[in-house]
């Protein structure tokens, strides 16, 4: 035997050999694998809380149809809030951007995210549209969610220590995060004067500053929840749709 006939490719298996039915298999389950997968975190009704979109994301489902998972907003990020989601937001958002509270916060002066994002998913915003002010302060700051408190693990709230870092550090004005004194007495018999904190939905953007810099280390007392977000209407904090106070009301009494 020659050695251009060894170079023929007689014995070579072009393709595999499949039968009509493991192909029809194959099929179904593909069909259902992606039936699946486009609804398994796509929902408003049914959906993780953890998944914080960037500011000036389009609704879930269409940021899913749009985002392609090129990483180019994660690695903008100036403050590496934004990171790759895993299963939060089903088998079809797997590595998606969604923003991790633990790693950072949303500065609020910062549009990066939109201005590299190839497709559309994370639209392109100014400092002025996501700070509701200039000619979008009729229809307020865009928000990413909402703060809540987890009384159990708020140091004023259940371990009679005092602590305003969340207060102190909210950069909305006023401040989404009030506080109220307050004077018990502690186990040992001796009165002290803690200063309690409150979130107030109506001002809070959901920028994740309070429960990145909440000294709980483990798992924050202040969490930010995707609920109120503004891209969402079924997301809504109350059924109504409403807030628990008034902005402008609060600003006319801070006059």
């Amino acid at each position: 035997m020659g050695w251009f006939d060894f170079l023929k490719n007689d014995h070579e298996v072009a393709t595999p050999a499949v039968t009509g039915r493991r192909a029809f298999l194959g099929t179904l389950v593909g069909l259902g694998f992606y039936a699946f997968a486009r609804t398994s975190g796509a929902s408003d009704r049914n959906y993780d809380k953890k998944v914080i979109r960037p500011p000036g994301s389009v609704e879930e489902k269409d940021f899913l149809d749009r985002c392609i998972k090129c990483d180019q907003c994660i690695r903008t990020c100036p403050t590496n809030v934004l990171q790759p989601a895993l299963m939060e937001a089903g088998l079809e958002g797997i590595w998606t951007p969604i923003l991790n509270m633990k790693l950072g916060s949303c500065d609020v002066n910062c549009t990066l995210c939109g201005q590299v994002c190839p497709t559309g998913a994370i639209q392109r915003i100014t400092i002025e549209e996501k700070t509701g002010t200039g000619k979008f302060a009729a229809q307020g700051p865009i928000k990413l969610g909402t703060a809540f408190y987890d009384l159990g693990r708020c140091l004023p709230w259940s371990m009679e220590t005092p602590c305003v870092v969340c207060e102190e550090v909210c950069p909305v004005s006023p401040k989404a995060i009030y506080s109220r004194e307050v004077t018990i007495i502690k186990r040992d018999g001796n009165p002290i004067t803690l200063r309690r904190p409150y979130v107030d939905p109506a001002l809070c953007i959901g920028c994740g500053v309070c429960e990145h810099e909440c000294p709980v280390t483990d798992e924050a007392a202040i969490r930010v929840s995707a609920v109120g977000e503004t891209r969402s209407k079924d997301r809504r904090l109350l059924m109504d749709g409403g807030v628990t106070s008034s902005v402008t009301e609060l600003e006319k009494r801070q006059r």
